[in-house]
């Protein structure tokens, strides 16, 4: 049989962490997170970071790993992921996998390649330069001319994967769709995942939202960023790039006040989970737990305790 791991996925804000720690604790497991912001040092309140107390003595991988400045890829995440998960197999633990980043879980749990090109750091400057200069467009046409069926399944707005795709042309000579494998072999994988998505509706999650980043502003998000900006962190970095990181950024340089700055925060949080939503909806695998269905936190768990035990 093969081994069983978990994930709890989500939207931003829907109340993974809750769950999460009391589901590692009915399991004794430990939890890898999967977010592609806590995996950063000193960036701890824009990120919604889980903090040791909230931890309630969970074990927790992938967090506080690498510092604000350095680069970090989905191939790195996969590769120090998979030798925790091994070596939880290895102790009769059952990994579970939570966090909000589609593509990093997808990296775990989907038959995809992502270390068959290595990293060109000067042609990915040059592009992310070159997108900023003349836009995101520009650089998209550039990957339709080489990569036209990646283009296809590539939003032109996703910069970051728009650059990656050319990235990979220019390293291999081959297109970026070459590098993914086909549907019928997607979930030949050496695991059994049960994979759990939590939802609400749409109006109670923006108001978690917008809650959260008020929440975040309290904390002393402000305070953070200039912390980062004293550590020469700028937007043009991979990790300053994160909603909330970029708008209190530009308010620190005037580009905004800070009332377009929160507002831009909690509108791009707000697209950010439609956009997650839309991602986790591509997969067949998952079990959707939409909480208004449940009385409460402790019914969701017995929901899924029954589906792991099957």
């Amino acid at each position: 049989m093969k081994p069983k791991i978990i994930i709890i996925a989500g939207p931003t804000a829907v109340g993974k962490t809750d769950i999460s720690i009391k589901l590692a604790h009915m399991l004794d497991t430990e939890i890898i997170s999967a977010d592609s912001m806590q995996i950063y040092k000193r960036m701890d309140i824009g990120s919604a970071k889980i903090s040791p107390e909230e931890m309630s003595g969970v074990p927790h991988h992938m967090i506080d790993i690498i510092e604000p400045w350095e680069s970090f890829s989905v191939a790195d995440f996969k590769e120090q992921s998979e030798k925790i998960i091994s070596s939880m197999i290895q102790h009769n633990k059952i990994p579970l996998i939570v966090g909000g980043t589609g593509l990093y879980i997808d990296s775990l749990i989907c038959n995809y390649n992502f270390t068959d090109a290595n990293k060109d750091e000067n042609y990915r400057l040059y592009l992310e330069n070159l997108a900023n200069e003349k836009g995101a467009e520009y650089i998209f046409h550039m990957l339709q001319a080489v990569d036209f069926e990646a283009s296809l399944k590539i939003h032109k707005n996703n910069v970051k994967r728009v650059i990656r795709a050319l990235e990979v042309y220019k390293l291999t000579g081959k297109p970026f769709s070459q590098f993914e494998i086909d549907e019928s072999a997607k979930y030949d994988i050496p695991y059994d995942v049960l994979y759990f998505v939590l939802t609400m509706k749409r109006e109670a999650l923006y108001n978690r939202i917008n809650y959260r980043v008020d929440k975040m502003l309290e904390l002393g998000l402000i305070e953070e960023v200039k912390q980062l900006k004293s550590f020469n962190c700028n937007a043009d970095m991979q990790s300053m790039k994160g909603i909330g990181y970029k708008e209190i950024l530009y308010y620190l340089d005037d580009k905004y006040t800070l009332e377009e700055a929160i507002e831009s925060i909690k509108k791009g949080s707000r697209n950010y989970a439609k956009r997650q939503l839309t991602w986790f909806r591509k997969d067949s695998r998952v079990h959707w737990i939409e909480k208004e269905n449940f009385r409460s936190d402790n019914d969701i768990l017995t929901y899924m305790i029954n589906l792991i035990k099957k």
